[in-house]
């Protein structure tokens, strides 16, 4: 059988060759090219972004953050006296921020801030788009920023403001982690408070002081939008002057504000319609009369805390300060200044200008002083038979004080009166013409300061120089300091840094030594000549007292106080020995090393004011060391105290409720000075000053008051320095280069009645209280010469006060002379230290009087 034929098999189709097409040779070909590009590209980014990142800054240590913070000086009862600080700023934190200021500034400069991981890349975008779309419509129209807060932050915090692509990579880089490494709202935080807002502000805090001396949450919604306007560049929204160019800016914030939900339409009408306003904060002192004080307290921060701390530490100070007592202070003092002034008489005008023109031009170049309120320099525009008409300079802003529009004032002859004297002229000016002249520049003020309204008078700036404090004489807290006429005329303050001879007002530390060391109120020392030998070569010093009478012989230590008899002082002096008495002064801190030589008994040792008032502080307390102060605490930016005044400690104070327990006790270990019973004795022989001696100007004030008055050489300076039971206040007048006042301008005639006009003033409301008397005092009646225990015959008497150990004297006694039978002779003469030679002829004793103690006793130095 035959295989079935097969068919031959088919021959193989030829395939047929496809032809490439050149756009997808193309097309592949530019793909490749582009893979290759970008990952060249990215490595090439990556290494960048790796070199650039090498040497980035630790964003961590934006977690140890502590800005530049100023210090604030407050005054006792929390009213701001100052501020210090390169930067002004006050570091707030982020839950404390309204909601309001936050959202203004959101809207402003990074409305997507929640949203964004720091680098907006939808925010990029829509710049971009913007800016070419405006280009392309050749708009001018502002470019919208890119930036977002987080980047700012890494900007001003660890970068410059240098302008190049590695900055903004480094920012790029540093947002990133940042918004890694913290919250937003910590974030948000470090932004508000370091971001410059122009006029030295930084942070939102302390820019709402200063454009409108509000604090943050009393800002309304157009002023946060006009502190929102300002990071782009705070001069180009300038108040005053880019006004209008700084409202179209705030007012597309505040639109901004009411797109992004912040606030409503109507809120946003009525913003935009109110026009742009500031109330600038004042710089230097914010109470106007403690400009003195201020500069003390930052003298003291200065000298303790070094220049970083004190501009930028953040401290908060709270200050002894008494605001209203300093008013009163400046006030007294000025009065004092300008009564001694005028008696003195008219100096002539400040300088004469031409009134023909534009005379306000040539007024406006002369310089016043900014702090003499309300003192106004003007121009003598006309004089009458019975005025004359002062000009203001025109256009000059009106103070709170003054009326406005009112640029010229009358000023009658009766008060232009006392100038009717001129310095170194004969004959006085009978009507306003033969004073002032048109074109005198000179100085006016109303009388009455509280009505401007009223009579207006001719002013002369003093020559003479001065300074008073006020001190609680229990913690040595400084109330108030007035340290001269006007502080931007000479910032030397005549109550801290004037070192001036005290005169008088130091010997009550002489007989304060003496009583604390045996002798009495009542012992008796002689008031006659004395001659001192100072050395081989040297002439006899000769004191005198003041008004240079004859002596009036033996008196008591009381008299010697309350007549400030220099003779009876030196006699003291010299019975005591100067090495004690300058062992005393150095216990009230008076002087650190007084030179003992018996002229410093009569005060010829250089001090200041603070010193003395701080020495009668011890006094007045009953003994206990105080230190003069003017800050009571002070508090680093965290609210922490790092230091205070007051070192006591008071167990239990604190206590969570009372439940029955009793007060608790503080622990004084404070030194004690000197006995309180010496110290009483002192202060009842001061009242006896006010009562029948030198201060006896102060007598009519009819409360409890102890003092003493102080008079140098030739009256180159006027002392009085007094205190109440609750006050200590210390006045000085002097020309700060020294020279006579003239005859009769001693401290009781132009010192005691400045501390009078203070002190009728600060206790206005306060009643009289007598001072406080310590256990044991006996009060004795004793002849107020003698000092001998009162007898029925007695018409002269006084009631003294004793220790618990002491009595009168029944027996007459008296220091500076030899014992019983010694010759009499020429006026004593002392040598060097405690050495007697001849006697000094005494005084006869009333008749009757014993001749000796009868107890025996010698003084120290072997006088009877």
């Amino acid at each position: 059988m035959r295989s079935p034929t097969l068919p031959p098999p088919s021959a193989p189709k030829r395939r047929r060759k496809r032809r490439k097409s050149l756009l997808l040779s193309f097309l592949g070909f530019s793909f490749a090219t582009f893979v290759l590009l970008f990952i060249a590209g990215s490595a090439g980014a990556a290494f960048l972004v790796w070199q650039v990142s090498r040497d980035l800054p630790d964003y961590e240590s934006l977690s140890k953050y502590e800005p530049p913070v100023m210090t604030r000086i407050h005054a006792h009862d929390g009213s701001l006296i100052s501020e210090f600080a390169r930067e002004r700023r006050i570091f707030v934190p982020i839950n404390t921020i309204p909601k309001r200021v936050i959202g203004a500034f959101l809207s402003a400069e990074d409305r997507r801030f929640y949203e964004h991981g720091g680098i907006d890349l939808q925010g990029i975008g829509r710049a971009v788009f913007a800016a070419v779309e405006a280009k392309m419509h050749g708009s001018n129209k502002r470019a919208q920023g890119a930036s977002t807060i987080t980047q700012q932050v890494a900007k001003n915090f660890l970068l410059t403001n240098e302008r190049s692509v590695e900055r903004k990579i480094k920012e790029a880089i540093l947002a990133v982690r940042i918004e890694s490494a913290y919250s937003k709202d910590k974030i948000l935080e470090l932004y508000l408070n370091e971001i410059f807002l122009g006029m030295n502000s930084y942070g939102v805090a302390a820019a709402s002081l200063t454009y409108f001396n509000k604090e943050l949450k009393d800002l309304t919604i157009e002023e946060a939008a006009y502190l929102a306007a300002l990071p782009k560049g705070p001069n180009n929204y300038h108040p005053f002057r880019q006004k209008a160019k700084a409202t179209e800016r705030r007012n597309w914030i505040i639109g901004q504000m009411a797109e992004n939900g912040y606030i409503t339409e109507e809120e946003e009408e009525q913003a935009k319609k109110i026009p742009l306003t500031v109330n600038l904060r004042q710089g230097g002192s914010h109470i106007s009369t403690a400009e003195f004080f201020t500069e003390e307290v930052r003298r003291t921060l200065l000298n303790r805390y070094g220049e970083e701390k004190l501009y930028g530490g953040g401290l908060s100070v709270r200050t002894t300060l008494d605001p209203q007592l300093q008013k009163i202070a400046r006030r007294a003092l000025i009065n004092g200044l300008v009564k001694f002034d005028r008696r003195r008489g008219w100096r002539g005008p400040v300088a004469t200008i031409d009134i023909a023109g534009d005379w306000g031009v040539a007024l406006g170049a002369i310089r016043s002083p900014n702090d003499i309120d309300p003192w106004r320099l003007g121009v003598v525009l006309e004089t009458q038979k019975a005025k004359a008409i002062v000009g203001f300079k025109p256009g000059r802003q009106q103070d709170a004080s003054l009326v406005k529009d009112r640029e010229a004032v009358e000023v009658s002859f009766e008060e232009m009166k006392w100038a009717a004297r001129r310095v170194g002229k004969k004959g006085e000016g009978k009507s306003p013409g033969d004073i002032l002249k048109p074109g005198d520049v000179v100085y006016v003020a109303p009388k009455d300061p509280a009505n401007i309204k009223g009579a207006w008078s001719l002013m002369q700036i003093p020559e003479v120089g001065g300074g008073l404090v006020a001190m609680d004489p229990y913690t040595g807290r400084v109330l108030a300091i007035a340290g001269g006429f006007s502080f931007d005329m000479s910032q030397f303050d005549r109550v801290v840094q004037a070192k001036r001879q005290p005169g008088s007002s130091f010997k009550p530390f002489v007989y304060t030594a003496a009583i604390d060391n045996g002798y009495k109120p009542t012992s008796i020392i002689l008031d006659a000549p004395i001659e001192i030998a100072q050395g081989p070569g040297q002439d006899i010093w000769r004191p005198a007292n003041y008004d240079d009478k004859d002596a009036t012989g033996p008196e008591t230590l009381r008299y010697g106080i309350e007549r400030s008899r220099n003779q009876m002082t030196v006699r003291l002096a010299q019975d005591l020995g100067m090495p004690l008495i300058t062992e005393y002064a150095k216990r009230f801190g008076l002087y650190d090393d007084l030179l003992p030589v018996l002229s410093m008994s009569l005060g010829a040792g250089e001090t200041t004011l603070l010193r003395m008032a701080t020495g009668y502080c011890m006094l007045a307390n009953g003994g206990k060391e105080v230190k003069s102060t003017l800050i009571d605490r002070i508090q680093d930016r965290y609210g922490h105290t790092v230091w205070r005044h007051d070192e006591r400690q008071c167990m239990g104070c604190t206590a969570d409720h009372w439940a029955n327990q009793g007060e608790p006790d503080l622990i004084d270990e404070r030194r004690q000075v000197i006995d309180p019973h010496s110290a009483y004795q002192m202060t009842s022989i001061m009242e006896g000053v006010i009562q029948r001696g030198t201060g006896s100007v102060l007598k009519s004030l009819n409360r409890p008051i102890a003092g003493k008055t102080g008079t140098t050489n030739e009256e180159k300076d006027a002392w009085f320095i007094g205190y109440t039971p609750t006050m200590v206040v210390g006045v000085y007048l002097g020309y700060d280069t020294p020279k006579p006042m003239g005859h009769g301008n001693t401290g009781g005639m132009i010192a005691a009645p400045i501390f009078g006009e203070f002190l009728t003033a600060a206790l206005a409301d306060t009643p009289a209280a007598p001072f406080r008397v310590p256990p044991g005092i006996k009060f004795v009646q004793v002849d107020k010469k003698t000092g001998l225990r009162a007898t029925g015959e007695n018409t002269d008497t006084i009631l003294e006060a004793f220790k618990p150990n002491e009595e009168p004297d029944d027996a007459y006694s008296m220091i500076g002379i030899a014992h019983a039978g010694a010759p009499a002779g020429p006026p004593a003469v002392y040598g060097g230290g405690d050495a007697y030679a001849a006697p000094a002829a005494p005084s006869r004793p009333p008749p009757g009087t014993p001749s000796a103690r009868t107890d025996g006793g010698l003084s120290p130095n072997g006088f009877w």
